[in-house]
């Protein structure tokens, strides 16, 4: 069997935070086979993730360099490539493609080959002149967001990204993570719920606003999306663990227990399981109190 690393094995091996890992699966760039809750990679997704990695560095923005494999395969009439099987050359801002069996990169933006002097030539002080972009302050905030110390700073970036593309749903879903983390939960719910706007059917803002509700005490709502994003996600575990708790909350007992057993289904082993089975165990034994209606012969 093929070598499967986890998200963390990666991060580690690469010196990666996950929420950056999380944001490339998101976009596509990556595509983890998902099971039991957790993400793993193969070798190949390990080589795309590298590849990914060096064109970031050289400042090119994870959202553009998306747009330029999408915009390849459009052109070409592709299906979807991954990316360890495409080479990637940075060009200034732009990121320019050279498809499978091609040895010549391809400018998607301009729709057309690009030749070795276009290549040489660096638009210094054409960038010079040009503020920062949407995924200029994007990336800062990712690179803010892995420290307590940093997340004001964090917020601060994301706001801008969301000032200059209110439409940008990732944005949006990591401005509210920001505010929870630093525990103040209602402008993380007023993020949330503007994600939801945005795409009513993505799972991610479904999941953390009914979390946040939760917490906020506001328990119909919180159970509402937390069923909805247990429909769009059925399988990602943490979304049955929150709405078990939801509903624990409002005395639903049964619907809980459905809950904490999906929860086992789909991680088994993960860092919840023990409490879980505690749950599901409780709620036997409490099945197990009502006496039993005794069968009487008529005298």
């Amino acid at each position: 069997m093929a070598q499967r690393y986890t998200r963390i094995e990666v991060g580690r091996i690469l010196g990666l935070e996950p929420n950056r890992l999380r944001y490339w699966e998101r976009l596509r760039l990556v595509r983890p086979e998902a099971r039991w809750g957790e993400r793993f990679y193969t070798f190949g997704d390990l080589v795309a993730v590298r590849s990914i990695q060096r064109i970031t560095q050289s400042h090119v923005p994870a959202n553009r360099v998306r747009r330029a494999v999408a915009l390849m395969e459009k052109q070409f009439g592709a299906a979807p490539v991954p990316i360890q099987e495409l080479r990637l050359v940075e060009f200034g801002r732009e990121v320019h493609v050279v498809p499978p069996g091609s040895e010549r990169p391809f400018n998607p933006f301009l729709r057309q080959w690009a030749f070795p002097f276009d290549l040489a030539r660096q638009p210094a002080r054409l960038r010079a002149m040009v503020g920062p972009t949407p995924e200029d302050f994007f990336q800062s905030a990712l690179d803010c967001e892995t420290r307590a110390e940093t997340l004001p700073q964090a917020i601060e970036n994301y706001q801008r990204v969301v000032d200059l593309a209110p439409n940008w749903i990732e944005a949006h879903i990591n401005l509210g993570v920001a505010y929870y983390q630093l525990g103040q939960l209602t402008d993380a719910r007023n993020c949330f719920l503007a994600a939801v706007h945005i795409d009513p059917l993505n799972g991610i803002s479904r999941y953390n606003l009914g979390c946040t509700l939760e917490e906020l005490g506001e328990l119909d709502q919180a159970v509402d999306h937390l069923r909805r994003a247990a429909r769009a996600m059925p399988t990602h575990a943490d979304v049955h663990f929150n709405l078990a708790l939801a509903y624990e909350k409002r005395g639903e007992r049964k619907a809980a227990h459905e809950q904490w057993a999906l929860y086992l289904r789909y991680a088994p082993t993960g860092p919840w399981a023990d409490q879980a089975r505690e749950r599901l165990h409780q709620s036997s034994a409490k099945r197990k109190r009502n006496a039993p209606i005794p069968f009487r012969r008529p005298s």
